[in-house]
């Protein structure tokens, strides 16, 4: 592939990146990203051969930066295992203050597919869940808390039901609390080990 195709593939992601997470993936049409990253609807469909197939590549595009963003929180935490946890929590309150934030893309695109559950993009999305609290998991066990694996659930429940409630009450306290919850219940788990 040459550097220009690439370039044309990465400036459509791009485009796609900014519209279906500011506007959503239904609201966005293929002519808009096409138009957004400067590319004729025939090149988008060279690379991208499905509107489906895009909103699916989207997602993937952002697996792995959000799963580095939470790790890079946590490991920059100071302290106990509990006020790491709560340090992602906080750091997502200061993100949900942005103008621009619109919550979690995945949890929004799961919303916009919730009647096409063999969709591609749901794949990623749960995907992109289970790996979080996979490593959550790890964390946890790696430092002796107790019952890592629920821990980890009961933390992922927190954060995605945290991401529901700013968009409705537009209030990013709501994180906050959610953290402090998540601390406490990390606390609980690790009382013996620290």
């Amino acid at each position: 592939m040459t550097t220009e195709n690439r370039s044309a593939k990465d400036r459509i992601l791009d485009a796609a990146n900014q519209l279906f997470y500011g506007e959503g993936i239904r609201a966005v049409s293929v002519d808009a990203i096409a138009a957004r990253a400067g590319v004729t609807k025939k090149t988008l469909y060279y690379h991208f051969k499905s509107k489906d197939d895009l909103i699916e590549a989207y997602l993937a595009s952002r697996d792995q930066p959000n799963l580095a963003l939470f790790k890079k929180w946590f490991d920059e935490a100071e302290g106990l295992l509990a006020g790491k946890v709560e340090a992602i929590f906080s750091n997502l309150s200061t993100s949900a203050r942005h103008p621009r934030w619109k919550g979690c893309g995945f949890l929004r695109t799961a919303a916009e597919l919730a009647n096409m559950p063999g969709h591609p993009a749901m794949k990623v999305g749960a995907g992109h869940k289970k790996k979080f609290e996979a490593w959550l998991c790890e964390e946890f066990r790696a430092r002796g808390a107790e019952g890592p694996e629920e821990l980890a659930r009961h933390i992922v429940l927190l954060m995605d039901g945290a991401f529901s409630t700013v968009l409705v009450h537009r209030d990013p306290d709501y994180i906050l609390s959610a953290g402090r919850a998540a601390s406490q219940m990390v606390a609980r788990a690790t009382q013996s080990t620290g």
